[in-house]
């Protein structure tokens, strides 16, 4: 199977990195256009610390830096990666299947794990929402 689109999921996790490691080389084999994607949820009542404000430019600077290191990757095996940064009181994996759907992808990747504070408590929730909403192939990557 040939992808021509794929979004891939990062949140800085070491899963998360496999998974966009991952979806270079998907990328590079079928000459596909790659999108990083990382979602800020803005949900309030979670304790970020400071002002609401400082914390998504914090959160912002965090994924820009991110994406800096993977395209650089990427740009090494020859692959331009967009970016996308989507801030959204939705759930996570929503945002992630519904802009997947928007930008008709062939192809999400995504690590098993996430930088979530409730990890423990909802691990893999973000995947298993991911894998059981989207309307294409869902790669899961250690």
């Amino acid at each position: 199977m040939r992808f021509s689109k794929i979004i891939v999921a990062v949140d800085g996790s070491e899963s998360s990195l496999n998974a966009a490691d991952f979806a270079i080389s998907l990328a590079a084999r079928d000459n596909a256009e790659l999108t990083l994607l990382t979602v800020i949820h803005t949900a309030l009542g979670l304790g970020h610390a400071g002002k609401p404000e400082e914390w998504h430019k914090n959160e912002r600077m965090k994924a820009e830096e991110l994406f800096r290191k993977i395209k650089k990757q990427g740009e090494n095996r020859g692959i331009a990666c967009k970016e996308n940064i989507i801030e959204t009181h939705m759930s996570v994996d929503g945002a992630v299947v519904n802009y997947a759907e928007e930008q008709n992808a062939d192809l999400i990747v995504i690590g098993t794990s996430g930088m979530s504070e409730l990890r423990k408590m909802l691990l893999g929730g973000v995947v298993t929402g991911v894998v059981r909403y989207s309307t294409c192939p869902v790669l899961v990557v250690k």
